[in-house]
């Protein structure tokens, strides 16, 4: 045996006798999946000066009792309370009897929540089902979906589709026209459907009445729409504690349960009652919490990008806090 070969046998000995060297995967936090439990580090993050302006139907809050006030009297109208570049958000009522065609988004979700009144959901490959006040809906990709209203009463509810996307049809259904769009027949063999993370149907009202925490309704690749519970607050946190930005990302929330307090940068502190819609436009720092001493809250926290990490800028200042 020559000497090369004496030593290479040591060697490789020594390895298959050192467990951490050889099977034990070293951390590389800089490759991992998007998470917020990496590395803390300072960096420079670009805010736009002046602040993003809200501009169309984008406003810091949109106050349910006011779109109800501006459509007295009406029992079918839409108000349109929300548009980025990922959602396009309204509030909408149905008279009692009133149908919608049945229609589906190629590659992404419709989801809403029903404020008042009763709606009858169909949707492609699950039993029908009647929501009532407090229920949320998720509506797969690919999936087709119906709405109706039943019962005496209007139904209001809340509604996100995605923005600048043209709804399809099943084909015995007749496509309602727009402008620039030609509908034609087409084959697709795509499906869509439901996880561990997201379900057709929730009941918010059910899920803030229990002690259950955690759970999610709505989450994939293009978005996020969190049902986020905060349990009762004595005090807010102090003014300098701004929270976060999003890098070129809006944030928005329904009130579904109880009451929250936004703090947003260039706004100050707006106050959400249950179904009001609230909007941190891009770059603007925001911080949300239950308002003190009114017990739990859940605000449906609407965002991209969710799957693969957002980033959260927050405070460099040491004890500054954030939400």
């Amino acid at each position: 045996m020559t000497a090369n070969r004496t030593i290479w046998i040591a060697v490789g000995l020594i390895l298959a006798a050192s467990p951490a060297w050889s099977q034990t995967p070293q951390t590389n936090w800089w490759s991992a999946p998007g998470r917020e439990d990496g590395p803390a580090r300072i960096v420079w993050a670009a805010q736009k000066t002046p602040q993003t302006p809200y501009t169309g139907p984008n406003k810091p809050i949109w106050h349910i009792a006011d779109i109800l006030k501006a459509h007295n009297g009406k029992k079918s109208w839409d108000q349109q309370v929300l548009l980025t570049r990922d959602f396009d958000g309204h509030y909408i009522s149905m008279a009692p009897g009133e149908k919608t065609k049945c229609l589906f988004y190629a590659d992404d979700r419709a989801f809403g929540w029903i404020y008042s009144g009763q709606v009858k959901i169909t949707i492609d490959g699950q039993e029908p089902k009647i929501l009532s006040k407090g229920w949320a809906f998720n509506v797969a990709p690919r999936l087709s979906y119906c709405m109706e209203t039943i019962g005496n009463e209007p139904a209001v509810f809340y509604r996100t589709t995605p923005a600048g996307q043209a709804p399809s049809y099943p084909e015995n259904q007749t496509p309602t026209p727009i402008a620039g769009y030609t509908y034609v027949k087409a084959k697709i063999t795509s499906t869509g459907g439901y996880d561990a993370l997201n379900v057709p149907f929730f009941n918010v009202d059910e899920y803030g009445a229990s002690e259950r925490t955690g759970e999610r309704f709505l989450y994939d690749g293009h978005t996020n729409a969190n049902l986020h519970l905060d349990f009762n607050i004595a005090q807010l946190p102090r003014a300098t504690s701004w929270g976060h930005f999003h890098a070129n990302m809006a944030e928005a929330w329904v009130d579904v349960y109880g009451q929250i307090d936004v703090l947003i940068s260039g706004i100050g502190l707006v106050h959400g009652e249950r179904g009001d819609v609230i909007h941190a436009n891009e770059e603007r720092w925001h911080r949300a919490t239950s308002r003190p001493d009114t017990g739990k809250s859940i605000r449906m926290a609407i965002t991209s990008r969710a799957k693969e990490g957002q980033v959260l800028y927050v405070q460099a200042a040491a004890g500054a806090g954030g939400n």
